[in-house]
């Protein structure tokens, strides 16, 4: 199925569901990274986070190579191509900022808070290589979106190290959203690209809920 480019319109099919799920369950709606991007966020919060982030996030292969590789439609593989390209730049940005921030800061609870990355890291994988045609790339896509908010706590830790905060390169969101049209005129795959994009939203919520669990914790110590 060629991908032909469509006016890009957030508020048209299967892009506005996408787009409607990462502005209401993405990592913009949590305090805990409203907080973690401001000026006069902890240092020490805002390595924890960017530990955090570079343990679900810092490894290779993931989500998107991960969906690159696991019998990607035709529709979809340039548009994986890219992002994959892309994100292994936010790979590197990402392992700078974890050497800058030092060791990860001595939290009460630490081998569960490491238990439960684990198991945010064995979801993924396995979303990431779901058989489901479609869940894959949802997955990807809402990485890509959701993305754009996690480089606010990215470009925060930069400026708090002094390193330079390079453009990012992800995709677009007008080719997000003609891939997400091509491949929702099937409804299947439509229905798969909304689990697959719900289901890394919620991966994202459930590691800044850990992130602010952690963070109650060492103020209480």
């Amino acid at each position: 199925m060629p991908v032909e480019t469509v006016p890009f319109d957030r508020q048209s099919g299967s892009w506005s569901v996408l787009a409607a799920l990462a502005d209401a369950d993405g990592s913009a709606r949590h305090p805990f990274v409203q907080a973690i991007s401001a000026r006069d966020a902890a240092t020490r919060d805002l390595a924890d986070a960017i530990h955090l982030l570079c343990a679900l996030h810092g490894r290779h292969p993931g989500v998107i190579d991960y969906a690159l590789t696991h019998g990607p439609s035709v529709a979809a593989e340039s548009w994986l191509e890219e992002a994959a390209s892309a994100f292994a730049e936010e790979r590197a940005l990402l392992a700078k900022l974890t050497a800058a921030a030092g060791p990860i800061p001595s939290t009460p609870g630490q081998a569960e808070s490491e238990a439960a990355v684990a198991h945010q890291i064995r979801a993924l994988d396995m979303l990431a290589q779901s058989d489901r045609t479609g869940c894959a790339v949802g997955a990807a896509i809402a990485l890509v979106l959701d993305w754009r908010v996690v480089r606010d706590v990215l470009d925060a830790a930069a400026t708090r190290a002094g390193l330079p905060v390079p453009a990012s390169s992800l995709p677009i969101e007008a080719d997000t959203a003609t891939l997400a049209a091509t491949l929702a005129a099937d409804a299947a795959v439509e229905r798969a690209m909304s689990f697959g994009a719900q289901q890394l939203l919620a991966q994202h919520r459930a590691l800044w809920d850990l992130a602010e669990a952690r963070k109650s914790a060492r103020d209480r110590h």
